[in-house]
């Protein structure tokens, strides 16, 4: 029997393990009948773990308020009693949501009662933490630092694992099922919505999503789709519509790899040090290169020009990494000319970055950014 279970919990890591995004989860609803999260695609969601008898309880009533300013735009709550945190969840699902209906009103989906840590935790919880692990309690907030000591008197090393430390622990999910964010019982729920908006919004969730990409599909990109990349490029804003840009797009593989020989040749060590050096272009199957003119100017607009460009891109589901070393490397190696040469660009004009455009092997967390340093001057 012993080993029957362990067999079960292996299988239920390499469930886990091998899930893609939180469609891939059942859960069971209120009354017992199972639900695939699959239902729920297409959709932001905020999944929590709650309890009736907390100090966060009375956050039932801005989540129930955040629900019913954006359900009908495609956002879902979705609620997971779990009683193994103070023992505050007691009482069957049944009494659970008959408490939470009389005395929060709350229309978003509650679910049946589980475990989030442990031996007994919800494959869905297992994913969710392994996507989004504890980044730490506000501790310029009252109760994040009293939350924080707390935890520590216990166990000094609390904050190393991914864990949920408390109830009313969120995640947020885009509409393509990845978990973008995890927020803490502490974190403020204006906080939170700003994020919502940011999900919803097809252009700002775009904008939130683009990353940096540095691992890309041996799949070459369809012809069409760079088409569309440079016609959202070329349509970015330009001062007086000068337009002091020009664009050479690269689908030469030939070209590529020799120009990616010269640097080989002449970066042996760096080359050595990535495993997975396929090319010189951080491994991008095609190249977008932004030329400026050489005596100044047209920076600004050639900035626009390649934020369009990554944005489309991150739109028709490609990576995308704006590249500053290659420019350099071809610039002042000699061997390297013949690039030059095969862009055919005008003497009056430079290269001023690549970027590198392909299907990305990767899903690169967001980069820390510092709000800190935005001042609103009213």
């Amino acid at each position: 029997m012993k080993r029957m279970v362990l067999c079960l919990m292996a299988m239920m890591g390499v469930l886990t393990l091998s899930a893609q995004s939180v469609y891939d989860f059942t859960v069971k609803d209120d009354a017992g009948k199972k639900v695939s999260l699959s239902e729920y695609k297409g959709k932001v969601l905020l999944i929590v773990n709650t309890a009736t008898r907390c100090g966060f309880t009375p956050q039932y009533t801005e989540l129930e308020a955040l629900y019913e300013k954006y359900a009908g735009m495609g956002f879902e709550i979705l609620d997971f009693p779990c009683n193994q945190f103070g023992e505050q969840a007691p009482g069957t699902i049944e009494e659970i949501h008959q408490f939470c209906t009389a005395n929060f009103n709350i229309r978003f989906p509650q679910f049946d009662k589980i475990d989030v840590n442990g031996k007994g935790e919800h494959p869905l919880y297992t994913y969710l933490k392994s996507q989004r692990g504890f980044g730490g309690f506000d501790l310029n907030e009252r109760l994040g630092k009293l939350l924080d000591d707390m935890f520590r008197k216990d166990n000094p090393d609390y904050d190393k694992t991914p864990d949920i430390k408390w109830n009313f622990t969120k995640f947020l999910v885009s509409r393509d099922g990845r978990v973008v964010k995890r927020y803490e019982p502490t974190d403020k729920i204006s906080d939170i919505e700003a994020d919502i908006q940011m999900e919803l919004n097809p252009v700002l969730s775009n904008i939130m999503a683009r990353r940096s990409v540095r691992k890309y599909l041996d799949k070459p990109v369809e012809h069409e789709k760079l088409e569309i990349i440079v016609r959202a490029g070329i349509n970015a804003p330009s001062g007086m519509n000068r337009q002091p840009w020009i664009v050479r797009v690269v689908e030469d593989q030939k070209l590529i790899a020799d120009v990616t020989e010269v640097y080989k040749k002449a970066n042996p060590d760096m080359v050595k040090r990535d495993k997975d050096f396929k090319n010189m272009f951080r491994n991008a199957p095609t190249l977008i290169c932004v030329c400026t003119p050489a005596a100044g100017g047209g920076e600004l607009d050639a900035g626009l020009l390649g934020e369009n460009m990554m944005l489309a891109a991150q739109s028709m589901e490609l990576g995308t990494c704006c590249l500053g070393g290659p420019v350099r490397f071809i610039l002042s190696d000699e061997k390297a000319k013949f690039f030059l040469d095969r862009l055919d660009i005008p003497s009056d004009y430079k290269l001023n970055y690549i970027i590198g455009v392909g299907y990305p092997d990767e899903q690169p967390d967001a980069k820390p950014r510092d709000a800190s340093k935005v001042k609103y001057i009213k």
